[in-house]
């Protein structure tokens, strides 16, 4: 970020397609992923691209009623006859289109999505709070099920960032026990008062072995302490698109006793769907921390330093 990857530009909105909506932006979140793109950790697939993923805006033009508020995510078309896709599993579609990487995303005024791929959004909370359910929300919960988490399990979480904070919400209404593992202190009062057991730093091991972790920071170098705090058949899932080198683990220490490594790409519809309907019968607790729309770049320096308490959000 210190080489200001981002630049504002007047451009007309974009023309949606027969089966497209053109949205307001009412808000958009800003997304660890973003970072990725703007710093060049993704590869490029569309050059001068609009990051942006967690939008929530109101329908202008398209298929839907006007004025309707509308979720635009991550996962923007998939071809819906490979085999992945006809297998329920869409978001490994090697033709998949991700909004923010392969088309303009919602750091901007105006946004477009397929109506296939938009969602609807739960009452009761506002924009602000509904744009990181779009991303951190959904992809935490696919995380959750990736990892395997037992009906009363004991959970660890490393990093509690956007999508860490509402996903230990998910784990705790559903009885599981929850530790948070994280270099922010910030991050780890924040943990307590959302009813963690314990809090540690990221290296620290738990009170007691896990059943399942989910590491949300994009540090390979906690994989084996992740894996080490696994109890036998425990499961380890890695939540992030982008993830430095992963040290060479130790076999008896890190895998021996049925432990599983898996990792989390995207996320299909379902997910989505079946995160907000959660949402919307669980008031979650969001926290955010508001930025104008013209301090875009600031937003995402201040994600890249940790110093964003919860989600940064930025406002149009």
């Amino acid at each position: 970020m210190s080489t200001r990857p981002l630049c504002r530009v007047q451009e007309p909105s974009s023309r949606p397609a027969a089966d497209e909506l053109l949205v307001r932006v009412l808000a958009c979140g800003v997304c660890r992923t973003d970072l990725h793109v703007a710093e060049g950790d993704l590869p490029v697939h569309r050059r001068g691209v609009v990051p942006g993923h967690e939008v929530v805006g109101e329908v202008v033009e398209g298929p839907f009623e006007t004025g309707r508020r509308v979720g635009i995510a991550w996962l923007r078309h998939t071809c819906g006859r490979c085999r992945y896709c006809t297998r329920g599993s869409e978001n490994l579609c090697p033709r998949a289109e991700y909004t923010g990487w392969d088309a303009d995303g919602g750091y901007a005024d105006y946004a477009t999505v397929p109506a296939d791929y938009a969602y609807p959004l739960p009452e009761g909370y506002p924009d602000t709070e509904l744009a990181p359910l779009l991303c951190a929300g959904i992809i935490g919960w696919r995380a959750l099920a990736r990892a395997n988490l037992p009906s009363s399990g004991r959970l660890a979480l490393y990093g509690f960032g956007a999508s860490a904070h509402l996903t230990a919400q998910v784990a705790l209404a559903q009885g599981a026990t929850v530790h948070v593992l994280t270099r922010s202190a910030q991050a780890r009062e924040l943990a307590l008062a959302l009813g963690a057991t314990s809090v540690g730093e990221a290296a620290d091991a738990p009170p007691e072995p896990v059943d399942s972790a989910i590491l949300f920071a994009p540090a390979g170098e906690l994989v084996p302490f992740a894996l080490a705090a696994l109890d036998r058949g425990g499961t380890l899932a890695l939540a992030g698109i982008h993830l430095t080198d992963i040290p060479v683990l130790h076999y008896q220490r890190h895998l021996f006793q049925e432990r599983q490594l898996r990792s989390v790409t995207a996320n299909t519809r379902r997910d989505g769907r079946e995160f907000l309907r959660f949402a919307a019968e669980h008031r979650l607790h969001v926290v955010t921390t508001p930025y104008p729309l013209a301090r875009a770049d600031a937003a995402l320096t201040d994600l890249a330093a940790d110093r964003v308490h919860g989600a940064a959000v930025l406002i149009p």
